[in-house]
């Protein structure tokens, strides 16, 4: 069965290219230079209606179509389809003013005003009503317009309302919490509600985990993430369903935010979409940006189980929500563009289409700029549209990944709760550093979920497992077991899926498999780095271990400066069956996770997508009829690399070597077999 992307694909003659567009902002007489305007940059979808429940439906009982009406068909005249969007993520004033206490409420007891967006409780049933009610009728209007091609559910669930700790999300997560503990009995030991008096004899006594005198239970902070999460995931199923039964033919997909947001399981979303959709935004104080996209990127292509996905959101300069809203550079638009492309994505849009004049987003760049055409950005988004509409052929073929990197937003709540050895540890630091050794050894990895079959992997990362459920455990064992080869990360398997401590000993589940034990988790202050006998230094965190059945491979230093471990394992490497499981005790330079990677490579067989120069990303898509080499210059100066095919993009040089510009970007068609399967 053709995937839902690659018939889309089809369907607009090559890979998707446009933005969020929102023609309410403007007048009508700007939309016909809109779409002469688009026509001209190589557009050929756009989200509309985001935003526009105020306009469609401006009075409880009254609809107003007109806008739409014009739009659409406006579009479609031109050849522009349309992914439309359900507006439930503003309700309209008129909302707000009837069920003032269906706006969401902070765990300090603030009931949040109208005046942004999201404001609504997910759990208030007027507003399912209200939400259903303009989704059946947009669905209703709209389902057999020639314009529209794809649904967007909702916008970036759970962004700015992802908890609410009102009375009715507390009433809903009691019916939840009776689904998944069934008696108290089952729900007061998984929270360990003994300690601190907790114990609860009646359902009704059970509240969200608001402020409190101290430290919340953490069983229940969990589950009410947990909790949290599925309440939004029902609204996203109860549209899906209306939009499903009211337009059966017609894709849906909602815009997940990757790493950027902890507050949804966004895998959990992803399985409820007919194709996977991202968005992306550069972290602007980090210098190396550039991974965080590749790893963003990797992840949409795990939550869409390796199929290809679309990038429903990016940049072409700044945006206007971090501290300082840096520009991007000359050409880092186009480069940030490929890369996503190189990773999977069959689609490159952006918020948004015209920049807006007013409202809280007007500096947040856009692909039409407040100056108009006569700006380099849009001259660079009109070059980018033609560059893609060129690489057409691209479409429909996936990156093969020989290396699993797990992650999982459970685990992510879980880690970063309350009274935790060190609050300095955070998930991300964890994904990002073993992530980062992965990159710059150019081996291409999937970011998925646990559970995940492992068995196409050849070896299998796990920056972070302080969560970790038995079945997810017990495959990592039964991986390596089997031949696999796994890397962990420090402070892993320790808690049950309940976050109840692992007894006899940590790393609790991966005790066996890792071959060691560990006697006492060694947390390091701010300042405090440790030596390790390479000569690198880590920080944050060190572990007494014990090996039980493992080989050290890296230590602590054997002196004061090898800090509270000193002399002890570092790294270690334990056989297990027919495979490997490597353990890193400490929060270890990049470099030496990276030493790390090589060594362990060389067991598994991994091999970089391409040989190239340092600063150079190298990632290849494969389909049937050929695969196709990307290769990313990072540097500030041009760079040379072998290559065995036809360059489409950006390459001088010809034979067997292609000349990469500084910052620019090379696509090559590459000859069958020119490299492994």
């Amino acid at each position: 069965m053709t995937h839902a992307l690659t018939a889309l694909n089809r369907r607009l003659g090559g890979i998707a290219y446009g933005g969020d567009y929102n023609p309410e902002q403007w007048p009508r007489q700007v939309w016909r230079e809109d779409v002469r305007l688009m026509r001209e940059a190589g557009v050929n979808l756009v989200t509309v209606g985001v935003f526009s429940w105020s306009r469609i439906q401006p009075r409880p009982e009254t609809y107003d179509w007109s806008l739409l009406d014009e739009v659409l068909d406006l579009l479609h005249g031109n050849g522009i389809a349309v992914d439309l969007a359900t507006p439930t993520a503003a309700p309209p004033p008129w909302f707000t003013r009837l069920h003032p206490d269906a706006r969401p409420v902070t765990a300090a007891g603030t009931r949040l005003a109208h005046g942004s967006r999201q404001a609504f409780c997910p759990s208030h049933p007027a507003y399912a009503e209200a939400a259903d009610a303009v989704v059946t009728a947009l669905a209703t209007r709209y389902a057999d317009h020639p314009a529209v091609v794809l649904w967007h559910v909702h916008n970036e669930w759970g962004n700015h309302n992802g908890l609410c700790y009102c009375d009715t999300s507390a009433a809903a997560f009691r019916r939840w919490l009776r689904d998944r503990h069934t008696t108290l009995d089952a729900l007061n030991e998984a929270w360990g509600t003994d300690f601190w008096g907790q114990r609860y004899g009646d359902w009704e006594e059970i509240d969200p985990p608001r402020d409190t005198t101290a430290f919340r239970n953490p069983g229940q902070d969990l589950d009410y993430r947990r909790f949290s999460s599925d309440a939004l995931l029902a609204r996203h199923r109860a549209e899906a369903a209306l939009l499903r039964r009211i337009a059966p033919g017609t894709p849906l997909t909602t815009n997940h935010l990757g790493t950027l947001e902890k507050k949804v399981d966004a895998h959990a979303f992803a399985g409820e979409c007919d194709l996977v959709s991202l968005d992306h935004y550069l972290p602007a104080a980090d210098p190396d940006g550039h991974i965080d996209l590749a790893l963003n990127a990797d992840l949409a292509r795990g939550m869409a189980a390796g199929r290809p996905w679309l990038l429903m959101e990016h940049s072409t300069s700044a945006v206007n929500w971090q501290p300082v809203n840096v520009a991007k550079r000359p050409g880092e638009m186009r480069r940030n563009s490929l890369t996503h492309l190189a990773r999977g994505a069959d689609g490159i849009m952006f918020f948004q289409w015209r920049q807006s004049r007013a409202g809280a987003e007007k500096w947040h760049s856009a692909m039409l700029p407040h100056g108009g055409t006569d700006t380099r950005t849009w001259g660079e988004a009109r070059a980018l549209g033609a560059e893609l509409a060129a690489l057409g052929e691209v479409t429909g073929t996936r990156v093969r990944a020989d290396v699993a990197l797990l992650f999982d937003w459970h685990n992510w709540w879980a880690l970063e709760l309350e009274a935790r050895p060190s609050g300095r540890m955070r998930y991300l630091d964890a994904v990002r550093d073993w992530y980062e050794a992965l990159w710059t050894s150019n081996i291409t990895c999937d970011v998925v979920p646990p559970g995940t079959d492992l068995a196409p992997y050849k070896a299998v990362v796990a920056p972070n497992l302080y969560l970790l459920a038995d079945e997810h455990a017990d495959d990592l064992t039964r991986y390596v077991h089997r031949g696999g080869h796994l890397a962990v990360g420090c402070f892993s398997g320790v808690v049950d899926s309940c976050d109840r401590v692992r007894l006899g000993g940590y790393p609790g589940a991966l005790r066996d498999v890792l071959g060691l034990r560990v006697d006492e988790y060694l947390p390091l202050r701010p300042e405090e780095t440790v030596r390790l006998s390479d000569g690198s230094q880590a920080r944050q965190w060190a572990e007494r271990v014990e090996p039980r059945g493992c080989d050290p491979v890296l230590r602590f230093a054997d002196a004061p400066d090898g800090g509270p471990a000193r002399g002890g394992p570092a790294a270690t490497r334990h056989a297990h069956g027919e495979g490997t499981a490597w353990y890193m005790a400490t929060r270890a330079s990049v470099a030496t996770l990276r030493g790390l990677i090589r060594d362990l490579g060389e067991e598994a067989g991994l091999r970089p997508a391409a040989a190239v120069p340092e600063g150079v990303e190298a990632v290849r898509r494969t389909g049937p009829q050929g695969s196709y080499l990307f290769l990313v210059n990072h540097t500030d100066h041009g760079v040379e690399a072998a290559v065995e095919g036809t360059a489409l993009l950006d390459a001088a040089g010809g034979g067997s070597r292609v000349e990469i510009p500084a910052g620019g970007v090379v696509v090559v068609r590459e000859e069958k077999r020119a490299h492994r399967p």
